[in-house]
């Protein structure tokens, strides 16, 4: 049992110092964005070329790769990100720019997509809402405490761009 337990802090440290290494990398712009490692599930507040904040994030149910209206996939790219709004069902939500005009040339469809908190129905379950990739192709958070925090910083720093990656 106590290997078990030894092996199981291995793990779970490797995962959170990964993490952070990964985060390091992510903000190669000097302008303050959001950047998504998608497959870190990781959210990453990038200024001036340095990662201010970072967050565990679920993603669309369906992967990722988002090319049409409810396909339940999260979008890979870069995209405009709107101003943060408050919302009946995630507490905040912050509007993401999909699809790109570019993107709608090529057929994309769909729209409704954005950074939020938990859903309402849901938001007893804390950090457990993250265990599974639930969301309609959206990047969903665990806490409105985390979602307020982004929502203040995206206002602050008038960040206007958000990476899918």
């Amino acid at each position: 049992m106590k290997r078990a337990l030894g092996v199981f802090w291995v793990i779970a440290l490797h995962g959170l110092c990964a993490g952070d290494a990964q985060a390091e990398t992510s903000c190669r712009s000097q302008d303050a964005r959001i950047v998504v490692e998608l497959e870190a599930h990781l959210l990453v507040l990038c200024d001036r070329g340095k990662a201010v904040e970072t967050f565990g994030v679920r993603l669309g149910h369906a992967g990722v790769g988002k090319s049409r209206a409810g396909d339940d996939k999260t979008p890979v790219g870069t995209y405009p990100l709107g101003r943060p709004r408050a919302s009946k069902q995630y507490g905040i939500f912050i509007p993401i720019g999909y699809p790109t005009a570019e993107q709608r040339k090529k057929g994309y469809t769909g729209g409704s997509i954005g950074v939020h908190g938990p859903d309402r129905r849901a938001k007893w379950l804390g950090r457990w809402v993250n265990t599974f990739d639930s969301t309609n192709g959206c990047v969903g958070l665990a806490k409105d405490e985390e979602m307020k925090r982004i929502a203040k910083w995206v206002r602050t720093t008038k960040a206007r761009t958000i990476e899918l990656r």
